[in-house]
């Protein structure tokens, strides 16, 4: 192979990786969410239901506003219990752009609970489903403009589908919760072919742990910490760490600082601090918003990101509805 092969080879390995990653990639690879207290079933199949109604929780975020070819994620769950709440059921589609490439999946929950003691519950889930990669090579602008050269590393576009399963473990109660799982456990591939030479980028594993409590400061006024730690392999430990304050189980409003980059000198450091709000708008609707000020490399470029959030619960009965949830 020529070194012009070989660079070109290497161009389009570039592109694959960074969408599903490799060894050196210093980044986690699925999607993210400053909102993930409020999103649990996007990221922990155990979860499914968990809220004790069919509940609908639809989320965007657009990640460092700006920047052209910054990441945008639009995710929608649904979720139920069965079966005099002992078995959740749980559907979570999603999409999540970055550049000219495109991620789409759809996934199924199962979720059976165990009961501990007289408040809480254990949790076990299980997901399974697919992803569709669209990586839009063609796109790409290889060569200078005008230059009539066509580059074949970027000729075809790429698209493939690619089966996944998933598990998690949630244990939970009137006041605190805690979950680990694994949404996407196999390493699947995706491979390309370029002047005869294979170029092959891997899905990695994503590991979630996930806790918080909520403390009752009056009669009105509640204090609500969490946590979100995040790890692949191949990019640092990332950790999301949030201070909610509720006021009469309608109005929240929190922080969250996120530590997850690399600075110029190698050194773990922060990526972003977050503002959040929470409205519980009527007994069955309520909306969520966060606003992310980057702290990272991206600073200097000024980007930061906003999400939105909406959920609306569909109760089987009125009290259910009238009972405060907090995660």
């Amino acid at each position: 192979m020529t070194n012009q092969a070989r660079v070109k080879t290497l161009a389009a390995l570039l592109l694959l990786t960074l969408v599903v990653g490799s060894n050196k990639v210093q980044a986690q690879q699925d999607k993210m969410f400053s909102q993930y207290m409020f999103n649990t079933m996007a990221l922990n199949p155990a979860y499914a239901g968990s809220r004790d109604v069919l509940s609908a929780t639809a989320l965007y975020r657009s990640q460092w506003v700006g920047i052209e070819g910054a990441p945008r994620t639009a995710t929608f769950t649904a979720d139920m219990p069965l079966k005099s709440e002992r078995v959740g059921v749980g559907l979570q589609l999603y999409n999540d752009q970055i550049g000219v490439f495109n991620e789409t999946g759809a996934f199924a929950s199962y979720a059976y609970k165990f009961r501990v003691g007289q408040k809480s519950t254990i949790s076990l889930g299980l997901q399974g489903g697919a992803v569709n990669y669209n990586i839009q090579l063609s796109r790409v602008q290889a060569a200078p403009t005008g230059t009539g050269q066509a580059d074949p590393a970027f000729a075809n576009d790429l698209n493939e589908w690619l089966p996944n399963f998933g598990t998690g473990i949630y244990i939970s109660n009137d006041r605190s919760y805690f979950g680990v799982s694994v949404p996407r456990l196999l390493k699947q591939n995706l491979t390309r072919y370029v002047d005869n030479t294979v170029a092959r980028a891997t899905e990695r594993r994503h590991v979630y742990t996930m806790g918080g409590f909520v403390i009752g400061l009056s009669p009105t006024v509640k204090l609500k910490p969490s946590f979100l730690a995040k790890y692949v392999d191949g990019a640092p430990i990332g950790l999301d760490v949030n201070m909610n304050l509720w006021f009469n189980d309608r109005v929240a409003i929190g922080t969250s600082f996120r530590k997850n980059d690399y600075n110029s000198w190698g050194n773990y450091s922060n990526d972003a601090v977050v503002a959040l709000l929470e409205l519980q708008l009527s007994d069955q609707f309520r909306l969520g918003y966060a606003y992310d000020r980057t702290l990272s490399r991206l600073q200097g470029y000024g980007p930061n990101s906003h999400e939105i959030m909406l959920r609306y619960e569909f109760g089987f009965g009125k009290s259910k509805i009238l009972t405060p949830r907090y995660f």
